[in-house]
């Protein structure tokens, strides 16, 4: 185990884009798995930048797991390096070592969205959190479709929360030009591979794979089922097969927020409608029972989003692109306003109790500290976790 100096600078903000870190293997010192990414063929490693005491994440792709993925992975690591936006990932370094792809980037302190829900906020987050989170993605994905991209990837665990409550998108390995030739092309036809776990977010006409094709507003329908899953703490059309998803969407069914209001069956009570002929409502038009949590019942029936979040997903979720306003436009929704309408705290107190990382890291006094909360790290259940940068 390399040793670790006592005195630890605090990590590098995302718009630091760190022309200092070397591809030196021995310039970093590896301590615990935060967890896994990419089907598993990724790890994602807690780990020191030496020559700065910089604590930062480390992502190693083994070549012979990631096969099917090293193209993407490439084309990601490419794509990343070229863009520069405090609200998209940064990749600081990679290199090779042996039979991996090494990826270094910011450590991110509060994981991903889809970390916190699992984890943390079984029922959904609150919906301030949410407003600031999304406000953060939308300026990624504008400053993204400017440059001529989609993401097409648009989803909870692609959306990572740093020490300062700072919303970085990522998961930019099925990202496609909207440029080719030197021409901006209006549609594209080209369906992302190995893109089997972002199909339940994917919006209708990127689906249909039909001759109209799609564009950047396909990622205005993946950001409105991404606030469904951040709002509900289950992502929409998990318990479908994906023929029947595909189905509702073309058909115009889309996700919805689960609250008293979209969910009629429950009455203020708490206690479920017996009319046989009421529908039950998921999100997608099912049931309330795949959440899988304490919504179902009393849950619902005191909870209530404002107007202005239900039309934010409205609008993302319209069937006809053509209806879908731009991340430019959704910027200015009213929904946005709502934190310093009602004097709202910094992300990071909307999101307590949970700790960030870097507090525990950074809390430490030695190496040999360090390193025991590093063991301590390790005992927990963080494999699971989705840093998937």
């Amino acid at each position: 185990m390399v040793s670790l100096p006592e005195n630890m600078t605090p990590p590098l903000s995302c718009d630091n884009l760190g022309g200092v870190f070397g591809p030196d293997p021995t310039q970093y010192a590896m301590t615990s798995v935060l967890g896994q990414c990419c089907d598993d063929a990724g790890q994602v490693y807690l780990a020191v930048y030496l020559p700065t005491n910089t604590p930062i994440a480390l992502k190693k792709f083994n070549m012979d797991k990631a096969k099917d993925e090293m193209d993407n992975i490439q084309n990601e690591i490419i794509l990343t390096r070229q863009l520069r936006h405090p609200n998209v990932v940064v990749i600081n370094a990679a290199f090779v070592l042996d039979n991996y792809i090494c990826v270094v980037s910011p450590l991110m302190a509060f994981g991903s969205c889809r970390d916190l829900l699992n984890r943390h906020f079984t029922e959904g987050l609150p919906e301030l959190a949410i407003a600031f989170i999304l406000k953060d993605v939308l300026l990624a994905l504008d400053y993204i479709h400017k440059k001529g991209y989609i993401h097409r990837a648009v989803r909870a665990s692609h959306i990572l929360i740093n020490e300062y409550g700072q919303a970085v998108l990522s998961g930019l390995r099925y990202a496609c030009r909207l440029v080719k030739n030197g021409r901006w092309q209006r549609n594209v036809h080209s369906f992302p591979s190995s893109t089997s776990r972002n199909l339940n977010w994917l919006s209708p006409e990127l689906l249909e794979q039909n001759m109209q094709g799609y564009n950047e507003k396909s990622d205005m329908y993946s950001l409105g089922v991404t606030a469904c899953e951040l709002a509900n703490g289950m992502a929409p059309f998990q318990d479908h097969p994906p023929t029947l998803m595909l189905t509702e969407k073309v058909r115009g069914f889309a996700p919805v927020l689960l609250d008293f209001t979209t969910c009629p069956q429950y009455s203020d009570t708490g206690q479920q409608n017996s009319n046989p002929n009421q529908a039950h409502d998921s999100g997608v038009g099912d049931s309330v029972g795949s959440n899988g949590n304490s919504l179902e019942g009393g849950g619902l029936a005191s909870r209530r989003f404002t107007d202005h979040f239900h039309r934010f997903s409205e609008l993302c979720l319209q069937r006809d692109p053509e209806h879908r306003p731009s991340a430019a436009q959704l910027l200015l929704h009213s929904f946005f306003k709502l934190p310093k309408r009602m004097n709202a705290p910094p992300l990071p107190q909307l999101l307590h109790p949970v700790i960030p990382l870097t507090k525990v890291v950074l809390g430490t006094e030695s190496s040999e500290d360090f390193f025991g909360v590093a063991d301590r790290l390790s005992d927990l259940d963080l494999n699971t976790c989705e840093w998937d940068f």
